[in-house]
């Protein structure tokens, strides 16, 4: 894999074009390559030994802006700082951004050029906030449905994975921010992700885990960052069979690797593919220096990893005042662009409108009219948005649209609006705690860890939910011993426990990443719960229409304990759903959720997390300003005793430290498939407010692989945008792992009522090969495959049957 990226000077320049400032991306020449290879190299042969180790560890930002990670530069030499952000969903800093949605609801979009404009609004943030490092995207596969970052990644397939952040890869990096494909590789669940052992098949992992990351590096990322776990018994940041033998020397990879936070485990991981440990130096600082000295390892490691660092900074014109000689007088570094802004809105608005699913609509209660009448609006999120997941993915919105404010705008009549429950809660009495929670809070220094004990008392019964606003710190409440919940970072933290009456004893365990005041802890009681119930029901009662807005709390760090909503929202909806029973859900969760009430509803629309501007895309769609496209990219199942998982621990969370992938390549909707198991939504649902039809398959195989055709048209009464999907059954002349189906192509096309069009699915040559384990390397079909289109992973009307030789 060869850069695409313009070398040296000439990428001092930018170009703008439609509002955006692009990076040219026209391949260098040989001669120019040589010329910036040979500007670094006498760089890192000017550097004393403690400016190249500098470079292979984080340090501390003294005008940090509450970026994740930095590297100091060589003022001497003219080598500028680089500065690490977080960002999967908008630039993660202490101060606003476009707040995008999360990815999986891209993904969801199927849109190939949209994914596009995402990375663009990122980058163009990123840049503008000072930013030269992006660690983003995710994009490991959603194997289990409990994974606390899902939010954050793409799909459960790889084609579309790969499709994705290839895209927004592309976006990202046109902008001038370096993009940092992760976790490599298998970090595909959050309990446990520091010491768990994942026990990968060689095929998973080059059939089902690998490809993403393949297709980001042919996209030209520049860094990845390798996991925290082990992989096949190695930590994934010292494996030199996937860092050495896969990314550089089977796919080229010309850039750096860097660690997630924490995740390097010795010194040795620097011979072992290891460029550079995050976030500060334990390992490659003064071990790495005494190493050296010993001669346990060679300099030449060290020269290795500075080079592909500056490399990848010279692509970006970081290095056009650098010299061996100190900085040149006169020259500049590339302009900062000016931040997204209204753009960066628009494409957000985008994004949540064409990644939103339409699960269910039954009778057309939706998009909402004058029928509707008057409307009781339930749910915190619909006055106070959920725009994104915890942890790393947070973004400081500069634009936030309410859900609330955008329905009463569009509303012919009456809106009512009730919480249906209040998740803040109040301050925890004296008498029900002893000692009491300090009123003012606790206070903690940079680092500091304080721990609050005491006992509470409660005289009632029932589900108690807690709050702990600890700003900038990791906070875990036990009682009894018994996790209740966890925070990392900015938001609030929140969890629920049955409590019986009596006595409990109460641990609240808090450590400050940065200096964090005031620190806060609330409780709502099961009678408060009751009351707020209460008042949303008489709410729905008093309305022709209730629409309930449900959400849940994902984030990077823990895994989710159920698939069920959580603080008895499903019993909230239950209520409403008795007292009205046309009743409309919008979810705003990051992942599959069970649904023990659809039977009950009219409708159900999943919105993901929105981002900023998810409050208006969420009423045009409920209006139908704009008419739902989105389709899922994980398959739902219809309860806990019915997911690939289920019922093995070994698969998950594992046992004793260990994960066995036993799946194999059926991951997600593959293996609904092979196993006959029904899902709530499949793979590829989604509905709309117009419909479709399918006809015309042809298939002939092409040099690339197989040219896919069919017939689209618009049977009903809306412009709308269908996504049909081809699928591949099993290889005949091929003996191993098969998916009875697997994805190998889409497309996405917009129609108005009645117009038809042919489109051309192709399918790539990749979808045609499988990694065989005995040999190491791939086979190509030469047997019969079937080929399926459809509208999703379970309704396949049309297939056809080409041999391949």
């Amino acid at each position: 894999m060869k850069s695409k990226r313009v070398l040296a000077g000439a990428a001092t320049a930018l170009a703008v074009l439609g509002g955006y400032a692009l990076w040219p991306a026209s391949a260098a020449s040989s001669d120019a390559r040589s010329r910036t290879d040979e500007q670094v190299h006498t760089l890192v042969q000017a550097m004393t030994l403690d400016e190249k180790i500098s470079f292979v560890h984080g340090s501390t930002d003294p005008e940090s802006r509450g970026q994740a990670g930095f590297i100091p530069g060589v003022k001497r030499l003219g080598v500028p700082p680089l500065r690490l952000t977080d960002g999967p969903a908008g630039i993660h800093l202490k101060e606003k951004a476009t707040a995008m949605p999360a990815p999986v609801a891209l993904a969801s979009s199927f849109n190939d050029r949209l994914a596009r404009d995402f990375g663009k609004v990122i980058g163009r943030d990123g840049r503008a906030l000072g930013q030269d490092v992006l660690l983003s995207p995710m994009t490991n596969i959603i194997r289990v449905p409990y994974g606390g970052r899902n939010f954050e990644t793409f799909a459960e397939d790889p084609l579309i994975s790969s499709r994705m952040v290839s895209q927004e890869i592309s976006g990202i990096q046109g902008e001038g921010l370096m993009a940092t494909v992760k976790h490599f590789v298998a970090n595909n669940q959050e309990r446990d992700r520091q010491t768990l052992d994942a026990q990968v098949g060689e095929q998973m992992l080059r059939e089902v885990e690998l490809p993403p990351f393949k297709a980001a590096l042919t996209s030209g990322a520049s860094a990845v960052m390798c996991a925290y776990n082990k992989v096949n018994s190695v930590h994934a940041c010292e494996n030199d069979e996937l860092l050495n033998h896969v990314l550089r020397e089977q796919w080229d990879f010309e850039g750096w690797v860097m660690s997630d936070w924490s995740a390097t485990h010795s010194t040795k991981s620097l011979s072992k593919g290891l460029d550079q440990e995050m976030p500060l130096g334990n390992y490659l600082d003064a071990p790495l220096k005494k190493a050296i000295a010993d001669g346990s390892i060679p300099q030449r490691d060290v020269d290795a990893s500075v080079t592909r660092i500056l490399t990848q900074m010279n692509h970006y014109g970081l290095l056009a005042c650098a010299t061996p000689d100190g900085p040149q007088e006169g020259c500049a570094l590339p302009e900062r662009p000016k931040p997204a802004g209204d753009m960066g809105a628009r494409i957000a608005q985008r994004v949540a409108e064409q990644g939103a699913v339409l699960l269910k609509n039954k009778q057309d209660t939706l998009p909402l009219s004058t029928r509707s009448g008057s409307l009781a609006v339930i749910g915190q999120p619909a006055q106070k948005p959920v725009i994104g997941g915890g942890g790393s993915s947070e973004v400081i919105p500069n634009t936030v649209t309410a859900p609330l404010d955008e329905i009463r705008k569009r509303a012919t009549g009456a809106v009512a609006y009730q919480p249906g429950l209040d998740l803040t809660g109040t301050r925890i009495p004296e008498g029900a705690l002893e000692p009491a929670f300090p009123a003012d809070g606790i206070d903690l220094g940079y680092g500091e860890e304080k721990t609050f004990t005491s006992q509470l008392t409660v005289k009632t019964g029932g589900l108690y939910t807690f709050n702990v606003s600890a700003p900038q710190s990791v906070s875990l409440l036990t009682i009894d011993g018994t996790d209740v919940l966890r925070g990392s970072r900015n938001k609030a933290a929140r969890g629920a426990m049955q409590l019986k009456p009596g006595t409990h004893e109460v641990k609240l365990q808090l450590r400050a990443i940065r200096s964090t005041d005031h620190v806060q802890m609330s409780w709502v009681t099961p009678e408060a719960v009751a009351a707020d119930r209460a008042k949303a029901v008489e709410a729905a009662r008093q309305a022709q229409t209730a629409v309930v807005f449900a959400f849940d709390e994902g984030t990077e760090g823990f895994d989710r304990t159920s698939l069920s909503l959580p603080f008895e929202q499903d019993k909230l909806i239950d209520a409403v759903t008795r007292a009205n029973p046309n009743t409309v859900v919008v979810l705003n969760t990051g992942s599959a959720v069970t649904m023990p009430w659809l039977n009950r509803v009219k409708a159900v629309l999943n919105m993901y997390y929105p981002g900023g501007m998810g409050g208006r895309a969420t009423a045009r769609l409920l209006y139908g300003q704009a008419n739902p496209s989105g389709r899922l990219t994980q398959t739902f199942p219809t309860s806990e005793e019915h997911t690939p998982v289920a019922g093995d621990p070994s698969a998950y969370p594992g046992r004793d430290g260990v994960v066995t992938y036993r799946e194999g390549v059926d991951v997600g909707y593959r293996w609904y498939d092979k196993t006959g198991t029904q899902p709530l939504f499949p793979f590829g649902y989604g509905l709309s407010y117009t419909s479709f039809s399918y006809s015309h398959l042809t298939v002939q195989p092409s040099r690339k692989g197989l040219d896919v055709t069919l017939r689209v048209r618009n049977t009903g009464e809306r412009t709308g945008s269908d996504t049909p999907q081809v699928y591949l059954g099993p290889d005949s002349s091929w003996q191993g792992q098969q998916p009875s189906k697997a994805l190998a192509g889409y497309t996405k096309v917009t129609l108005k009522p009645g117009q038809q069009r042919t489109v051309r699915i192709p399918v790539d040559q990749d979808s045609l090969r499988h990694w065989n384990a005995s040999t190491h390397q791939w086979d190509t079909s030469r047997g019969a495959r079937t080929v399926w289109a459809g509208s999703s992973a379970t309704q396949l009307p049309l297939h056809a049957r080409v041999h391949l030789r």
